[in-house]
C-alpha cells in the first residue's frame, strides 16, 4: 500500500463535468440513488441494470453531456474492476481449494471444537480485526467469506451472528489503523505522528469492534434471521476423500497473503525509502494482486495436492470456482461505476464548497465533512483525502496527540452508512445472500455504529490527553 500525495488523489475527484449549481446536484443526487432504489425493489430489477440506469439519471437530471456520463460510468466500472476483480477471482478459487480439498472444513471443524456457543462471534471478530490489518478490505472479504459462511452453516448460527463480528473487524482496521491507504493519506495531509496515531487507533479500534461486531450482532442476527446461502458456500468435500490437508497447512495456506502483505507494510514504515532495493522487492511481493496469486499456487501444492488431487481435478476446481462471482463482479463494478458519476458531476467538491463556511470544533469538523462526502460518493478513500485536505491547516497548532485524534476523526467519519453507492455494500449483500432491504439494516447500520462510536470516543479522548 503506497503513499500516495493528497493533491494527486484528489485531483482525480474533483474535474466536474457539469457546471450544474449546488441545489441542481443534490437534486440529481437524490434522483439518481431513488431511481437505483425503486428499480432493484419495487421491479425486481438486476442491481446491474439498476446501477447502470440510475448512473445515466443522475448525470442528465446534473445537466451533464450525457457521452461524458457514460465516459464517467465506464471508467468508473472499468477501474473497480481492475482493483478488486482479479483479487476477486482469486480469492474464488483460493476458496474453492479450500472446500474441495476439505481444507476449510478442517478449519471449520477445529474452530467450532475450541470456540463454540457465546465464544463465536468474539473469536470472527479477533479473526478479522489481525486479518484485516494489512489488508484492503475487500481483500479481507474475499479471505474470509469462505470460513464465516461455513461455519454459520455447520455451526447452525444466524449468518449474521458470524458475518457481522468479521465485516466489523475489516471495516474497524481499514477506517482507522495504518498501514491502510486512508489513514495514511490523512496523516500525510495532517502532518500527524504515524505511531501515535496507530497506537489511538488501536485504543479506539478495541471498544468500536466490540460494540459494532459482537454485541450489535445479537439485534442483527433478530432482525435479518437468514442462513449462508447455498450458491456461496462450496459443498463440504465428499466423504470418499482418502485424506484432507491438515489444520497447520491450511491455516499457513490462509495466512500466506496477510504476511505477505503485513511483511510490505512494516518495510514501507521502517525503510521509507522507494529506491532501497529491500523495499522494493517486498513492494512487489507484498502487492494484494501477487499475494494472493501467491497462496493460490502454494494451495494447489498444500490443499489440492495434500488431498490427493490430480492435476485435472485442480484444473477442473478452478475453473468452477470462478462462474459463481461473475454476477458479483459485474454488480461491483456497477456500484464502482455509480461513485464515479457522482465524482466527476462535482458532488465532492459542492460539499466541500458548502462546508467551509461552518464554525464548530475542528475535530466534529472534520467528522462530518467525511460523514458527507462518504454519503454522497460511496467512497471512504475520497472522503478521507477531501475532509483530510479541507481539516488540514486547522492542525497547525494542535499537538501531537489532537493530530492524530483529528487522523481517527476523519476516518471515522468516511465510514458513516455505506449503501447502494458503495461497492462494498453490493459486495457484502451479493456473498451474503441478502435483498437491498436487509443489507441496509444489517451492514449499513454497522458501519453507522462504526463511525459514530469510533467518533465518540475520539471526542472523548481529545478531552483528556
Amino acid at each position: 500500500m503506497t503513499r500516495l500525495s493528497v493533491e494527486m488523489l484528489a485531483a482525480d475527484a474533483v474535474e466536474p463535468i457539469t457546471s450544474a449549481g449546488h441545489a441542481q446536484l443534490g437534486i440529481a443526487v437524490l434522483a439518481g440513488i431513488a431511481v437505483i432504489v425503486l428499480l432493484i425493489t419495487r421491479f425486481k430489477l438486476h442491481a446491474f441494470l439498476a446501477l447502470t440506469i440510475g448512473s445515466l439519471v443522475l448525470g442528465a437530471a446534473a445537466g451533464a453531456p450525457l457521452d461524458k456520463v457514460i465516459v464517467s460510468f465506464s471508467g468508473g466500472l472499468g477501474s473497480t474492476v481492475a482493483g478488486v476483480g482479479v483479487l476477486i477471482a482469486l480469492g474464488a478459487i483460493l476458496g474453492r481449494l479450500l472446500a474441495d480439498s476439505g481444507g476449510a472444513d478442517q478449519i471449520v471443524d477445529t474452530i467450532l471444537a475450541k470456540a463454540g456457543g457465546r465464544a463465536m462471534p468474539w473469536a470472527m471478530v479477533l479473526i478479522a480485526s489481525v486479518i484485516g490489518l494489512p489488508l484492503f478490505f475487500e481483500v479481507g472479504i474475499v479471505l474470509l467469506i469462505p470460513v464465516v459462511l461455513m461455519v454459520a452453516r455447520r455451526g447452525n448460527y444466524s449468518l449474521m451472528r458470524i458475518g457481522i463480528p468479521a465485516l466489523a473487524g475489516l471495516s474497524v482496521m481499514h477506517g482507522l489503523i495504518p498501514p491502510h491507504p486512508g489513514p495514511l493519506v490523512a496523516i500525510d495531509a495532517v502532518k500527524a505522528n504515524l505511531g501515535v496515531t496507530l497506537a489511538l487507533g488501536v485504543l479506539v479500534a478495541i471498544p468500536t469492534v466490540i460494540i459494532a461486531g459482537p454485541v450489535f450482532s445479537r439485534y442483527a442476527a433478530r432482525w435479518v434471521d437468514v442462513q449462508a446461502p447455498d450458491r456461496m458456500i462450496p459443498q463440504r468435500a465428499s466423504e470418499d476423500l482418502d485424506k484432507r490437508p491438515s489444520f497447520g497447512a491450511t491455516l499457513a495456506t490462509m495466512l500466506l497473503p496477510v504476511v505477505l502483505m503485513l511483511a510490505k507494510a512494516l518495510v514501507d514504515i521502517v525503510v521509507d525509502d522507494p529506491a532501497n532495493g529491500t523495499q522494493r522487492v517486498f513492494d512487489v511481493v507484498g502487492a494484494p494482486l501477487i499475494a494472493l496469486l501467491a497462496a493460490v499456487i502454494v494451495g494447489m501444492f498444500t490443499l489440492g495436492r495434500a488431498a490427493g488431487f490430480t492435476r485435472d481435478r485442480i484444473s477442473t476446481t478452478v475453473e468452477k470456482s470462478l462462474a459463481p462471482i461473475a454476477g458479483v463482479l459485474l454488480i461491483v463494478g456497477a456500484g464502482g461505476g455509480f461513485k464515479q458519476t457522482l465524482i466527476d458531476c462535482g458532488v465532492g467538491k459542492m460539499i466541500l464548497d458548502i462546508s467551509k463556511d461552518w464554525s464548530i470544533p475542528a475535530l466534529l469538523l472534520a467528522w462530518l465533512i467525511a460523514v458527507i462526502i462518504r454519503l454522497a460518493t460511496g467512497s471512504a478513500t475520497v472522503a478521507t483525502i477531501s475532509a483530510a485536505g479541507l481539516v488540514a491547516p486547522l492542525a497547525a497548532d494542535m499537538s501531537t496527540a489532537h493530530t492524530a485524534l483529528l487522523v481517527l476523526a476523519i476516518g471515522a467519519g468516511s465510514l458513516f452508512f455505506s449503501h447502494v453507492n458503495d461497492a462494498g455494500f453490493w459486495l457484502v449483500k451479493e456473498y451474503f445472500g441478502l435483498d437491498v432491504g436487509q443489507t441496509v439494516k444489517t451492514w449499513s447500520v454497522m458501519e453507522t455504529i462504526i463511525s459514530v462510536v469510533a467518533g465518540g470516543l475520539v471526542l472523548l479522548l481529545s478531552l483528556v490527553i
